[in-house]
Formats: C-alpha cells, sequence, structure tokens
C-alpha cells in the first residue's frame, strides 16, 4: 500500500507539474497535438523510490481520477486537455498556508495537536475531488481526534461500539481510512471544491522514548519543498508551543532542540516553551526534544486523583513512578539470557537478518560474567548449546557462526516446546534470568503457552525469569505478546514492518536505522541493567478493590523508568513503601511520597497503557466483562484499540464518515501455517509490472541488468525449475543498448567509502559510540554487517602490506574476533572519513587529534579500533571485497518473478520465445 501510495502521489506531482513552476521549475514547451485519448491511461513514468513520498508530517492530497480537472484557477494551465483516467487516482500534495503544533507531556506521554490549513490550488473551480489526509504519528502513535472543515462544512471524530454502528444511521464506508504505515493513518473527506481551503485539527497521544538517562521527544515535522505555496507574497508562519510536565519535583535539564525554541516560563518542575517564525519555506526537520531529570540516585513519587464526575470506573487512580537516577552508581544483576528466535518460512528475507544483526550486537553487549543460550524454534528445536556459556569472547565468535548457519528461515512455528526449554535451561540459575521471545507467527495454543509459562514462573523452586518478548508484523498474536510478558515480569515491543521497508521512513524521522533491528536492539538494551529486582509494593494491603497494572511488577533497570498505575477504593496512604533486591543480593527499601493532583490529565495518561494490559487479559480469559470495560475506557478517553470501538467522523451530526477500526491484531493462524511473509509494498504499478497483454515481458526485463538476471535465475531459484527453460529465454534476450549505457553510468551520486569497527572497538563495546559520530558527521550507513574474519581472508584484504613485519601480528589481530564492516555515503566520504578517525597511531591521535574516533577508543598504532579506504580507488576496491552490490533493477526482478499475479508475463515471454506450454508446468510453483 505504501508503495501505490508513493506512486500515486509521485503521478500527482507530475500532473501538477503543468501548472506548478517557480523560479526553479520552468513548465516544458507544450506538446504541438494533444495526447491519445484513452479508455484508461495507466501511470508509466519512471517508479519514484520506494518511500520518497511517503508524508513524514500532516499532508493533505487532492485524489486525481481525472487528469483533465487538474488546473488552477489562478494559473491557467499551458496544457488544459488531458484524457483519459489515473489508475490508480494521482494524489496532488496540497499546498499548505499555515501550519501550528502544540505539544503537551507528562510522564512519558506527549499529547501533540496539530492545526493545519491547506489550499486546493491543483482542481478547476468548477469541479469537486476527494482530498485525503495523512496523519503520522510519532512512537507508540494513537489518534484521538480529528476536526475538518471545509467550505461551511464540519467534520469531527468520536469512538462508538461496533455493536451500536447498526444503529448509526448514515455511516459512509465508503470513505473508510486505513494505516498506510503503523504510525501513518490516512482517510478521505468527500466533494471538495477546487480553490477551496480545508482546515485539519488533528490531536494524537504518543511515547516518549527513554533513551542513556534522558526522555527523548519526535514528532513528525519535515514538510517537503511542494507543499510550499507559490507566490511571493504568500504568508508561511508555523507555530510550535511545547509545554513539559515530568509529573516529578526535580530539576528539568533540557539536552537539545531541533528548533530554536523560547523559554515562556519555568514554574514548579513545569516547563513552557514557544517557537514562532515567518519562514520562507516550511520546516524540513521533525521537532525533537530531549531531556534528563536530574538525580544521582533512585528517586520516584506517587500522583493521586480522583475521578472524574464522567469517569465509568468510581475508584480514585494513582500512577507510581520510580527512576534509576542518571548516575550509574549502583551494581548492575549478572544476566543469564536464552534468545529464543523463530526461524519459520514466514521470517525469511530481511527480517531473519535483521533478527540476526540484532542478536549479535546483543551478544557482543554482554559482560563476560554474563551467559547467554539460543534456540531457533520452527517445527524443530536447535539449541547453540546444551547448557549456559559464558558470554566470553570464544563462545561469542562460536555463537556468530552458529547464528549465521543456523538462523535461516525455512518450516513451520511452534512456540511451546523453545519456551518449555528456554525455561528449563534457567531452572537453577542464581541471577537475573531472561528469556527473549522473537516471533512473527500465530499458534492454536498460545493460551495453553500461557498458562504452562505461568505455572513455571510461579512455582517458587527458582528464580522467576523474566520474560520480553518482540512481536514482528501483523500476522503474530501482539496481545498473546503482551501477556506472555505481564506474566513473566518483563517488557513486550514491536515492529510492524520490515526493516528494509521502513529504513528511509525512520532515517528520516531520525528514529532508528531499522525498524526490526533497531527496536530488538533497544528492547533488550533498556531491560538488561537491572539494578532493582523483585520489586514489591508494600502499604496497600488495606485497599479495597485495588487494581494493578501490570500486575506482576517489572524490574528497575537503567534503561526503563518503572512506571505502575491502577484503580482502587479506600483511603490512600500518604507514603508508598517500595522494596526490592539490589545486585548486591542486599535489600532496599525507598518511601515515596504520595502527591494529590488536579490539573492532570492522568486517566488519558495512563489510558493506552491500560487499555493494552486490559485487552490482553480479555484475550486471556475470553471475559466479555472486561471487554466491555476496555469499550467503556477507550470511548472514555477517546483512546482507539482493536476490535470493540470503531473510529467515525461525524458531519453536522447528520452524516457520519467511518475511519475505520485501529490497533494490533490478535493473531492470523492462517497466515501462519501458510508461512505467509510480513506484507511488503507491490511493485510499483506505474513502471515494471503494469502492463497490457500486448506489452510482453520483453519491455519488462528490459529495465533489468542482464547479468544479475542470469545470476539470480541461476543461483536463487529452487533447482526443481528447469534451468534449461531459463537459460533458453536468456540466450535470445539481450537489453537495450539504451539500458545498458544508463546502466554503466548508475550510482553517481555521493561518495562511498569503506569503514570497519575491528575486534577491539566491537569488542570494546564503542560500536555505539563510532555510529553516533558517524552520523552527527553527516554520513549515511548505506550498508553494515558483522563478520568473523579467517586468516585467508584477512590477508588477502590486506595484502599490500605481506611484506612489512607486522604483517602477522595484523592478521592475529584481525581474526582474534568479529569486526563491523559498513559503507558510509556523503560527499567527500573519503577523505572526511579519514580525518574523522584520525592518525594511524591511536597514542598519537590522542594528542595531536583528541576528538578523533582513535583518540576515542584506540590503543596503539596496531590496536586502533577502526578502518578507512584512504582513497576513492581503494574504497571501491574494499567495497566489492565485503559487499557484492545488487542493482535496484535486480531487486525488481525479484518481486517480478515471486509475484504470483505476475507470473503470465515470464510465461508469455517463454511461450514467444518457443518453449513449449508443457516445460512451464513447474514455474507456477516457484511463482506462486
Amino acid at each position: 500500500m505504501a508503495a501505490e501510495f508513493s506512486s500515486c502521489v509521485d503521478s500527482g506531482l507530475q500532473l501538477s507539474k503543468r501548472i506548478y513552476y517557480g523560479k526553479e521549475l520552468r513548465p516544458p514547451p507544450a506538446p504541438a497535438t494533444a495526447p491519445p485519448q484513452v479508455e484508461e491511461q495507466k501511470m508509466t513514468k519512471s517508479s519514484p523510490a520506494m518511500d520518497e513520498y511517503i508524508p513524514t508530517a500532516p499532508t493533505v492530497y487532492a485524489v486525481v481520477p481525472e487528469p483533465a480537472i487538474v488546473d488552477n484557477p489562478d494559473v491557467p494551465s499551458y496544457q488544459p486537455y488531458v484524457h483519459g483516467r489515473c489508475v490508480p487516482p494521482a494524489l496532488v500534495p496540497l499546498h499548505m498556508h499555515g501550519i501550528t503544533m502544540e505539544i503537551d507531556t507528562f510522564l512519558d506521554t506527549a499529547f501533540v495537536t496539530i492545526a493545519g490549513t491547506w489550499r486546493v490550488h491543483c482542481i478547476m473551480s468548477s469541479k469537486r475531488c476527494e482530498c485525503r489526509i495523512a496523519l503520522p504519528m510519532g512512537e507508540k502513535g494513537s489518534l484521538l481526534g480529528v476536526e475538518v472543515e471545509v467550505n461551511g462544512r464540519s467534520y469531527r471524530t468520536q469512538l462508538i461500539g461496533t455493536d451500536d454502528i447498526g444503529r448509526v444511521e448514515k455511516v459512509a464506508k465508503a470513505q473508510e481510512g486505513s494505516f498506510l504505515r503503523c504510525q501513518i493513518y490516512t482517510f478521505k473527506i468527500p466533494k471538495v471544491e477546487g480553490g477551496s481551503f480545508i482546515s485539519v485539527k488533528a490531536n494524537w497521544s504518543q511515547k516518549l522514548v527513554y533513551e542513556v538517562d534522558q526522555y527523548c521527544l519526535r514528532v513528525p515535522f519535515s514538510f517537503p519543498s511542494y507543499v510550499n505555496p507559490v507566490g511571493k507574497k504568500v504568508s508561511k508562519r508555523e507555530k510550535i508551543l511545547l509545554n513539559v510536565n515530568p509529573c516529578t519535583a526535580t530539576q528539568i535539564l533540557c539536552k537539545n532542540a531541533s528548533h530554536p525554541l523560547k523559554d515562556m516560563k519555568r514554574q514548579g518542575g513545569k516547563l513552557c516553551f514557544s517557537y514562532e517564525a515567518e519562514v520562507v519555506a516550511w520546516s524540513n526537520a521533525n521537532f525533537n526534544f530531549s531531556y534528563t531529570l536530574s538525580s544521582n540516585d533512585l528517586f520516584g513519587g506517587v500522583l493521586l486523583q480522583s475521578p472524574s464526575l464522567l469517569d465509568a470506573d468510581e475508584r480514585q487512580m494513582f500512577c507510581l513512578y520510580l527512576y534509576p537516577g542518571n548516575k550509574q552508581t549502583r551494581k548492575v544483576f549478572r544476566k543469564e539470557v536464552v534468545f529464543v528466535i523463530d526461524t519459520s518460512g514466514s521470517m525469511r528475507g530481511d527480517p531473519i537478518e535483521n533478527v540476526k544483526n540484532a542478536l549479535l550486537e546483543s551478544l557482543s553487549n554482554l559482560n563476560p560474567q554474563d551467559s547467554f543460550n539460543i534456540i531457533a524454534f520452527s517445527g524443530e528445536v536447535r539449541l547453540f548449546s546444551q547448557i549456559m556459556e559464558l558470554a566470553t569472547d570464544e563462545s561469542i565468535l562460536k555463537a556468530t557462526e552458529w547464528a549465521h548457519t543456523n538462523l535461516v528461515a525455512s518450516g513451520v512455528t511452534n512456540i511451546l516446546l523453545p519456551m518449555e526449554q528456554a525455561i528449563k535451561l534457567l531452572a537453577k540459575s542464581n541471577s537475573i534470568p531472561f528469556i527473549f521471545l522473537i516471533t512473527d507467527g500465530s499458534v492454536e495454543n498460545e493460551r495453553e503457552i500461557c498458562s504452562i509459562v505461568k505455572g513455571y514462573v510461579t512455582n517458587g523452586d527458582s528464580v522467576c525469569p523474566r520474560i520480553c518478548t518482540f512481536g514482528i508484523g501483523l500476522y503474530c498474536n501482539h496481545y498473546f505478546l503482551q501477556m506472555l510478558a505481564q506474566i513473566g515480569k518483563g517488557y513486550y515491543d514491536a515492529a510492524f514492518d520490515s526493516g528494509w521497508f521502513l529504513l528511509p521512513y525512520f532515517t528520516v524521522f531520525d528514529f532508528f536505522h531499522s525498524s526490526i533491528g533497531s527496536k530488538m536492539q533497544r528492547l533488550f538494551s533498556s531491560v538488561s541493567s537491572v539494578i532493582l529486582a523483585d520489586i514489591t509494593l508494600n502499604s496497600l494491603e488495606h485497599l479495597d478493590s485495588l487494581e494493578l497494572y501490570p500486575s506482576n511488577i517489572p524490574d528497575l533497570s537503567y534503561g526503563s523508568p518503572l512506571i505502575v498505575s491502577g484503580r482502587c477504593d479506600g483511603i490512600f496512604p500518604d507514603t508508598i513503601e517500595i522494596s526490592g533486591t539490589l545486585a548486591d543480593t542486599s535489600s532496599f527499601t525507598i518511601n515515596l511520597k504520595v502527591q494529590k493532583v488536579k490539573d492532570l490529565p492522568l486517566n488519558k495518561v495512563l489510558a493506552r497503557r491500560q487499555i493494552d494490559m486490559l485487552t490482553s487479559h480479555a484475550w486471556l480469559t475470553q471475559s466479555k466483562e472486561i471487554e466491555e470495560k476496555v469499550v467503556k475506557m477507550s470511548k472514555q478517553t477517546g483512546v482507539k484499540n482493536k476490535g470493540k470501538q470503531q473510529k467515525v467522523a461525524e458531519m453536522n451530526i447528520e452524516k457520519m464518515l467511518s475511519l475505520g477500526t485501529f490497533g494490533m491484531g490478535f493473531g492470523d493462524l492462517a497466515a501462519t501455517a501458510a508461512n505467509k511473509v510480513m506484507e511488503e509494498p507491490k511493485a510499483e504499478v506505474t513502471d515494471v509490472l503494469v502492463k497490457t497483454a500486448g506489452k510482453c515481458c520483453s519491455r519488462v526485463i528490459d529495465k533489468i541488468c542482464y547479468a544479475d538476471l542470469r545470476s539470480f535465475l541461476l543461483f536463487k531459484v529452487p533447482t526443481f525449475i528447469p534451468y534449461a527453460l531459463l537459460l533458453y529465454f536468456l540466450q535470445f534476450y539481450k537489453p537495450s543498448k539504451k539500458y545498458r549505457a544508463s546502466a554503466s553510468n548508475a550510482n553517481t551520486g555521493k561518495e562511498k567509502t569503506l569503514a570497519m569497527i575491528k575486534p577491539d572497538g566491537l569488542l570494546g563495546n564503542y560500536t555505539d559510540e563510532v555510529k553516533n559520530v558517524i552520523i552527527n558527521s553527516g554520513f549515511i550507513i548505506f550498508k553494515e554487517m558483522i563478520l568473523q574474519l579467517d586468516e585467508d581472508r584477512a590477508a588477502s584484504f590486506y595484502a599490500e602490506h605481506s611484506l612489512k613485519s607486522f604483517f602477522p601480528n595484523l592478521i592475529k589481530y584481525m581474526t582474534s574476533g568479529p569486526v563491523l564492516v559498513m559503507i558510509l555515503e556523503k560527499e567527500n566520504a573519503v577523505a572526511d572519513w579519514r580525518a574523522l578517525i584520525g592518525p594511524t597511531d591511536s597514542k598519537k591521535a590522542k594528542i595531536t587529534h583528541p576528538h578523533s574516533i582513535r583518540a576515542l577508543c584506540g590503543i596503539d598504532s596496531e590496536k586502533n579500533c577502526v578502518h578507512g579506504s584512504d582513497s576513492p580507488q581503494s574504497a571501491q576496491r574494499e567495497i566489492s571485497f565485503f559487499f557484492q552490490e545488487e542493482s535496484a533493477e535486480c531487486t525488481v526482478a525479484k518481486q517480478l518473478f515471486n509475484m504470483m499475479n505476475y507470473s503470465w508475463f515470464l510465461k508469455a515471454e517463454l511461450i514467444r520465445f518457443g518453449a513449449p506450454p508443457s516445460s512451464l508446468l513447474y514455474l507456477p510453483n516457484y511463482l506462486e
């Protein structure tokens, strides 16, 4: 869907170029004759990049099925005659005429309200069109409400239960909205006149990310240049208002902000900032703000609030928070961790590769006294070791080799058996045992798994293993995974899109390098530095109808504050005593003061967390009572949830416009059983795949590198496909001269260089620091991988030094542990990277270049942490040594040959070249 959306926007921009040209864009000469009339005009221009036109801020588009309506009421088109239809409809981004954003943060939650005005500049004043509104949200965003005004009509949203849908009149289901991606919601407004203005006000809640003792707020606010209105006299004013309320008495220290914020007010630990400016062009940077809570040791508090008059739950609500402090003086528990990784067939491709890379990075961050194991499961279970292994360099190297061999996607999904194996491995733990379960599938016995695991963790014979779960895609049961994490006093996270699919999106958002890999790594690092375990809340025993979220209290770690909320009746105490066990096995107690609050929307701050946990319990117990409670809470707070309510937009309280259902999935057993891969964007409809039957496969393959395609067919397809048949096709097909010439001139953009973090840097835990320096210096990490060099490969790479005296020591050093190799990209990349890493001798670098990477983490001229190509020629040679470049065209070929709907292209072409139809019998098995 995202790929089609991007393609439709590209089509819309092509249409609008007839009317939108400023100083930089001059209109092309008008054609001598009108374009040919056709019944339907398929969009056949060159395809845009996969994510080039995915919205990175609130955006409104004109939906154009008929190009003839595209014009400008103010600037007459030089080509008013366009015939046919756009299939699918083109999306023309509308010009924005004003934007205001207000953000209120409480604890770890931010409420964002954005109000903007857009003009339908591209449609004739006498015509109408639908307008599509796209709302990107930040981390774990939850849409709370939308108000739209256009031409005297108004729309607004509200939540209604699905059981009430039948009683709501005139629900326009044809206008249902959907998620373009997990955090980008889109919906349509009908019958908007050309030249009119659309005012949109949207609000949502999202999470603040806690990273290295600071909270980070990131809001989509990057507007592309094509939404800037044309004309020097058009005012472009943007405004941001930020209110920060950490709900603690601790002093706030602001770290950084993406926009020049003005300090408006500081009162009682609360901060207020503002930014307002007349701009030449709308903001092209997302809004980032981070702050830290100044404290050198554990601190916390309790917020208490009485229910409002409209609250369906008459019990008082409370929220307990406990922070680890920003000075890591307390000892961290030793870890015993088992990674339980789904390797079923649906994980093939980018998911399994991202998981593998995140696993190896997590292993490298273990301390030598920690122990670990790896379980790969599909229909069978494969263990790295029969016992827990200490995280020595040798065992991590063996685990790396084992992962490359055994983490291969194939087979079905069976979760219970590996979970039992993991629990048995940790049965005699004398530290904090962790189980990290990663899966993309759903199984029939999930409630049985919860029951069995609950029995294991509550039998009292051993230390309760902490179970952290990570769901990939929409086919796994995310509420099962949340329930499992609650039972195991752990945490849950998810990635709803594959890593490669979201890479450009999250690079733009400054979030992560990959959705799967970095989220996995963040989950592991945030919960694996436990400083206080087995936490209990005292002083609450006398309260009536006490309800805690979560019911099993997790540990406190340096990477994640502890937040527990609840409801209760009775007289609430003035202080709550928190007790637990420290890493040195001593007891720890802290008394948290209770603060009564009135002006804090505590019910909305806690709603998302409580609704997810209640939904998990409703799924496990199949309780209708809990389901009804979830619906009531959702209606009351405006927070969405899957399945039991629906969001609708109301027009003049007469006509309703359905915005569809929301939330995570309860699993898809059929997709899991069929090993259906996480849904990825379909190939672009505008160039390669949408062809009429008369335009056969030769023209499609004409845009594919012949050598790459031949290699792909010979080495990637299953053996049961007759190779002779494929070679028969290839020997007759040759790419066009025009394409061969363009292919030879490809990739002539920014310069690339090879960077390597050597064994001492990787095993010395300098990876994150080096990567931060790389990103902050303007480089893009184009590709990266962790590998172990053997002597032959290391000698081949350093062949130019083979006659030098230090060569044997160099080879011994380079094979002493894994290395991380990266392709870095930017202008003047080779020289800039060499300058950044500093002199070869790290001792000299500490004196002459104290801020260089080698000064930061190197030891001497041999163990100098990093490597960089010394010239563009060396960079090209070294990149090809580690990375076999795959052309974009070859990727398109793979998509083509893996899509069932387009298998007839290849069949038709093979038959055209004389292949007998009987020889194609095996072809559909592969293509489908």
